[in-house]
């Protein structure tokens, strides 16, 4: 698979991912990842792989108004879509690339990143970018999925999708998004990015809810890169793969309201 598909969010993704992922999978962790840059107390926050600002407004939230945040994505179109939700209080929007961050050494007190790390190419260029920028004592703070069978619905759309598709299953929600968790090699990734206090990794498990099989169904099949998978093996097959996730979700959790686990691994790291 072209690691650019994976990295693709463009034309219906960034409103979907907004509308669907986010209350699905990522608001609860934005509000961990906001409290714990709160405990820190920045003067001075850069996010990367901001996605379309679930954390960026936790961040613009929970820290004063004296702490300035800059909130950078690689996709333009997540960005445009963050920026035309907006925050409760300025913040700056930038398109930047996380393996060459467009901003001086020891510029900032944190630097967060939610579920971004997984996409990045060199996982130890983008780590010793994030060090780079970050003053003596600041601090990195990202979080990644743990492996798939830890978040069911994300694992049972993988497994419906294989089952429409054995000949070439799409595997973007393990390869990608779920395909980081091994710990020791994110501590060796911190370690060759310049990182030589060790890091402290929590494993955070959480609820993910919808109102019925179809939300998330629609939500990775239709809101994710998932979907240029399944477009590159059907042009037309969005909607079948969508109807064949909802019908598995269904069978494992039922015609009514869905109520899941997920878990991700929480790493904080300082310079």
């Amino acid at each position: 698979m072209n690691p650019l598909v994976d990295r693709s969010f463009a034309g219906s993704i960034p409103e979907l991912y907004e509308k669907l992922m986010v209350p699905l999978i990522f608001s609860p962790y934005a509000a961990d990842l906001a409290a714990r840059a709160q405990a820190n107390a920045p003067s001075a926050v850069l996010e990367i792989a901001a996605g379309t600002g679930v954390v960026t407004r936790e961040l613009a939230r929970v820290l004063g108004e004296g702490t300035s945040i800059i909130a950078t994505d690689l996709n333009q179109p997540m960005l445009d879509h963050a920026a035309s939700i907006g925050t409760s209080r300025p913040v700056q929007w930038r398109q930047a690339d996380a393996m060459q961050l467009p901003f001086a050494d020891a510029s900032f007190d944190m630097v967060v990143c939610q579920f971004g790390a997984m996409f990045f190419p060199d996982k130890s260029i983008a780590f010793n970018e994030a060090r780079r920028v970050l003053r003596p004592g600041g601090v990195f703070v990202f979080n990644v999925w743990d492996r798939i069978e830890t978040s069911e619905l994300a694992d049972e759309v993988t497994r419906a999708l294989a089952a429409l598709f054995p000949a070439d299953p799409p595997r973007f929600l393990a390869r990608t998004p779920h395909g980081y968790h091994d710990r020791d090699q994110i501590t060796r990734d911190l370690t060759r990015g310049g990182f030589t206090k060790p890091a402290t990794i929590d494993t955070v498990q959480a609820r993910s809810r919808a109102d019925s099989p179809s939300l998330p169904a629609i939500a990775y099949c239709q809101g994710t890169p998932l979907r240029n998978e399944i477009e590159a093996r059907d042009s037309s097959g969005v909607a079948r793969a969508t109807d064949q996730a909802t019908r598995a979700i269904a069978e494992r959790f039922g015609d009514g309201p869905v109520d899941s686990w997920i878990q991700a691994h929480v790493v904080c790291v300082s310079t």
